[in-house]
């Protein structure tokens, strides 16, 4: 068995203390197959009663687990399978009641989000996903703690346009009628391509069909830990030596969710599933994945020489961790979150990352253009493009891309929004005027690439 040393000790003490080193979510996935019926308010009392019971320990396990190792837990979450599927049951119109129940059920339970108000669509529009997909707004607008993700796009399948333009339309209606919270509802919409099955990580995060009946997924957290040890680097060290330092901090952030995830799902009597790598930054001073990329070497995060630095950081993330815990799953790299990223936020007001710099830094991150603030009165046929754009990095480059656009009404470029919390504040952000306006009403389904026949 391995000692733990004094300075191994001390070592994760100032992590924890100094460096923002925390698990930012330890995520319950649940089935809610067995909730399926015709009458869907049968069907929301159903999903109501069982995430109450299933998820009823979730909260003190995680409290008593932080409290016995020192590591804090900031957020308890819930996943659940794409509401869309179970909803086949019934013909109601209508679904908000489900979003609702889970609303009620989350509040009940004590955690902070609940994902999985979803459908996937990539292929094409079945008519329960073209319910839900009409209920988001409603939705997202009435509940507190619900999210939405839509999975549009995969490199099995390409990219379903005409379900771009419609989460487009849907994500300016989530805008609108949540006008007077800045619209805060975008910041719980989120539209993918390539979804995973296991993301622990809101906004997106679903219970897929291919998981247990309940699961204990974990997301680590650290750009904190990560910022310190590369300034910590002598200003002469190459980037081989950056990439292990890299490497080797990863991997005992890793660790430490490893030991999390194994003990609660232990303690809740469920399997562990994976253990997330990303690096989730958060609005507080130093943990910030901006700051990790300008401590490489770039002047201001988004200047030449930045998606250098983020890709580097991502490869010695995922090599590291994959050392630390043979879970890896998830989305699994670094996240860059403009509201949520102190640093991001101080770039963008310097002129120095714009939107189409994060559009490059999306392919070789985890997600991308995430919690980004657009003008509200910017054309839908202009977000559903940023939103291609996106996406079309995700198809040929066989990577989860994402989208959470706020197009906030009545704000224009310069203007604040402020949310608070994990989700931060942001600058509105300038929108290029030229989009392909046809492009976009064309329609059909790009086609998915050549490189998907691997079979």
């Amino acid at each position: 068995m391995h000692n733990i040393s004094p300075e191994e000790i001390v070592e994760t003490l100032l992590m924890i203390t100094q460096q923002n080193l925390d698990i930012r979510t330890v995520t319950l996935g649940l089935s809610l197959q067995s909730c399926a019926d015709p009458d869907v308010e049968v069907m929301a009392r159903n999903i109501y009663e069982t995430v109450t019971a299933r998820a009823e320990q979730l909260v003190p396990v995680c409290e008593a687990v932080s409290a016995e190792y020192g590591i804090p837990i900031v957020n308890r979450r819930i996943a659940v399978t794409p509401i869309a599927s179970v909803a086949a049951a019934t013909s109601a119109a209508d679904l908000t009641p489900l979003a609702a129940a889970l609303d009620r059920a989350a509040a009940e339970v004590g955690v902070d989000f609940v994902g999985g108000f979803s459908a996937l669509v990539h292929k094409g529009t079945g008519d329960a996903e073209a319910r839900l997909i009409d209920s988001i707004p409603a939705a997202l607008a009435t509940t507190e703690r619900v999210c939405a993700s839509v999975n549009v796009a995969s490199t099995r399948s390409g990219i379903n346009m005409g379900a771009v333009l419609r989460m487009a339309e849907v994500t300016a209606e989530t805008a609108r009628l949540t006008a007077d919270r800045d619209s805060f509802g975008c910041g719980k919409l989120v539209v993918f391509c390539n979804m995973v099955e296991d993301n622990p990580f809101m906004a997106g995060a679903t219970h897929g069909v291919g998981e247990p009946d309940a699961v204990v997924n974990v997301g680590i957290s650290g750009p904190g830990v990560v910022r310190a040890v590369v300034a910590a680097l002598a200003e002469d060290a190459d980037l081989t030596e950056v990439a292990e330092a890299i490497k080797a901090t990863a991997f005992k952030i890793t660790r430490v969710g490893e030991l999390i995830a194994r003990e609660t799902a232990r303690r809740l009597d469920v399997p562990m599933g994976i253990v997330d790598l990303s690096l989730a930054p958060t609005p507080a001073e130093g943990d910030s994945v901006a700051d990790i990329i300008e401590a490489i070497g770039v002047q201001r995060c988004g200047g030449p020489g930045t998606t250098t630095a983020l890709a580097l950081l991502n490869d010695a993330v995922k090599k590291g961790g994959a050392m630390g815990t043979s879970s890896i799953g998830g989305l699994s790299g670094a996240f860059i979150p403009v509201s949520e990223d102190a640093g991001m936020v101080r770039a963008v007001n310097d002129g120095a990352l714009t939107l189409e710099k994060l559009e490059a830094m999306t392919a070789v991150c985890s997600v991308g253009l995430d919690m980004i603030v657009v003008p509200g009165d910017t054309p839908v046929e202009t977000l559903a493009a940023i939103m291609a754009d996106a996406f079309s990095i995700g198809v040929i480059n066989h990577k989860t891309t994402a989208t959470r656009l706020i197009p906030a009404a009545g704000k224009q470029v310069g203007d604040v929004v402020e949310y608070g919390g994990l989700f931060g504040s942001a600058p509105v952000m300038s929108v290029n005027g030229w989009a392909g306006s046809r492009l976009i009403r064309r329609g059909g389904r790009f086609p998915a690439p050549l490189g998907s026949l691997r079979n």
